[in-house]
């Protein structure tokens, strides 16, 4: 992600601090790259939601 970033406050629980640590711990990839990742997710599944271009259903081939 070659994008600025920009810092934030947001309260999780302690249960996924807890397990986005453990995360961090196996896979030596920041907690916030998972955040970011997560971000994306739910952007992406709400995108018909947000103003923009509609998208057009073109099969994959």
């Amino acid at each position: 992600m070659g994008r600025k970033k920009i810092s934030t406050t947001i309260y999780i629980t302690e249960e996924q601090e807890r397990k986005l640590k453990e995360l961090n711990k196996r896979t030596k990839v920041p907690v916030s790259v998972y955040i970011r990742e997560g971000i994306d997710l739910v952007l992406d599944r709400y995108q018909d939601s947000l103003p923009g271009q509609l998208r057009l259903n073109v099969p994959k081939q």
